[in-house]
């Protein structure tokens, strides 16, 4: 087979090493999450506003890179959960907030450990963990850059 034909080859495609990646990293973060009654989108709900709350839902969205569709129920589930309120905001009054209650803002303390935990399940110290999370953003970017050309 040619090098070219080669790259036809499943185990050479980016796309299939990223999707079972990232499957895998996700089902491991489940068992450490359920201790928080979290599932793995909604901690990074809470990761968004534990960095900053009160916090717009746009504003959560893009950080995210989330669309309003997916976000709307994560957010549901939370405040049902009694770790987010929703109001509107009061710089925009057509815009939603989402602040952190008490309980939520409570949660990023037992919350403290799952980043230690999670290296250590995937054999990982905070160097490399670091490297792979630059990696990431990397084609995350990249990606982005190729979508808003094609849009173009």
């Amino acid at each position: 087979m040619s090098a070219q034909e080669n790259d036809l080859l499943l185990e050479r495609q980016l796309c299939f090493g990223l999707s079972v990646a990232s499957r895998s990293v996700i089902a491991a973060y489940k068992p450490v999450l359920a201790k928080l009654s979290l599932t793995h989108p909604q901690y990074l709900v809470m990761l968004a506003l534990w960095e900053q709350a009160p916090r717009q839902v746009k504003d959560i969205g893009a950080a995210l890179l989330l669309e309003p569709a997916t976000l709307s129920p994560l957010l549901k589930r939370l405040e049902v959960l009694g770790y987010v309120s929703r109001h509107r905001s009061a710089e925009d009054h057509r815009a939603l907030a989402v602040d952190l209650t008490p309980a939520g803002a409570a949660l990023r303390g037992k919350a403290l450990s799952v980043p230690g935990t999670m290296m250590a399940r995937l054999g990982l110290d905070r160097e490399s963990a670091m490297a792979l999370h630059h990696s990431m953003m990397a084609l995350i970017e990249a990606a982005t850059r190729v979508d808003a050309m094609a849009d173009n």
